[in-house]
């Protein structure tokens, strides 16, 4: 460990207090706390915890790579508190502003401690500030990553809402699809279909796609790889709800689904009634 990082580990500790305010102000002053996102006290904890692993990773691996063995409590509180404040509505910048703040704080301390050798001074505030730049950097990028956990997750669960298989009848069941029908929702779809096929006993399903906005090839390739399976497992298929403008741009595109399509969802209920021997029927009024 060279002299510099020696004292480096030293002032950061005797003057932790010192900094800490200072930070805390600096933060309050920037808006690093999110806006009331998060309590002070939570705040000043983060940053003592930040100080202390940020002391100790100097004193075991330096100052010149935030990739060694000493950074890793620095890499993996980083990592917990930008996934914490991409959960509760934090900025990628109110994020990083929390390393990066720190480095005013610091570079004050490192002038006040190095007053009578200003060269001394200068290479260890470019050290430091090229650390923190580092760690601002690792900041975003693990934010960025929660960020887009988070995406995933909401998309995976609309996906997952916006695709209730509906009982209509004993051996009817119902698909009513929304939204654009893609590869990955397709093989949502696909797998709710088939286990409800499959719970249900289902001999009849009607896939609705009045919601669909369009229908070009890709997406009858879809619809015709979801019939496919279904009567592989035993069950009928009946496509509803294809309105004139998708009729209409089916027929120039040439797309053809090779199945029994209704214009109704209506309509496709009563043919299934029919196929299972069944009919509904208007009861009389009471003289």
């Amino acid at each position: 460990m060279s002299d510099g990082t020696a004292r480096m580990s030293e002032w950061l500790e005797a003057h932790a207090d010192d900094i800490i305010a200072m930070w805390m102000q600096k933060l309050k002053e920037i808006g690093g706390h999110g806006g009331g996102k998060i309590r002070e006290a939570e705040l000043e904890a983060q940053c003592r915890s930040f100080l202390a692993a940020l002391r100790n990773a100097i004193e075991n691996d330096g100052e010149h790579s935030i990739d060694g063995e000493g950074y890793g409590p620095v890499r993996d509180l980083l990592s917990d508190m930008s996934q914490s404040r991409a959960l509760q509505g934090f900025s990628p910048s109110e994020t990083a502003t929390f390393v990066l703040s720190l480095k005013e704080p610091l570079f004050q301390l490192i002038h006040q401690e190095m007053a009578s050798d200003a060269t001394a001074a200068l290479r260890q505030t470019w050290r430091l500030s090229s650390l923190l730049d580092k760690l601002g950097l690792f900041t975003t990028e693990a934010y960025q990553r929660s960020r887009e956990e988070v995406i995933i997750r909401q998309q995976q669960e609309i996906a997952e809402l916006s695709t209730p298989v509906v009982k209509l009848w004993d051996g009817v069941l119902a698909l009513p699809l929304i939204g654009i029908l893609d590869s990955t929702r397709t093989q949502i779809v696909m797998e709710t279909l088939l286990q409800a096929i499959v719970d249900q006993g289902a001999d009849i399903a009607i896939i609705d796609i009045t919601g669909v906005p369009t229908v070009d090839t890709l997406v009858a390739q879809h619809l015709l790889k979801t019939i496919a399976a279904a009567r592989l497992m035993g069950a009928d298929c009946i496509i509803s709800g294809i309105r004139p403008q998708i009729a209409q741009t089916m027929v120039h595109l040439g797309v053809e689904l090779s199945v029994v399509s209704k214009a109704s969802l209506a309509d496709a209920f009563a043919l299934a009634l029919r196929r299972t021997g069944r009919t509904v029927t208007a009861l009389k009024s009471p003289v």
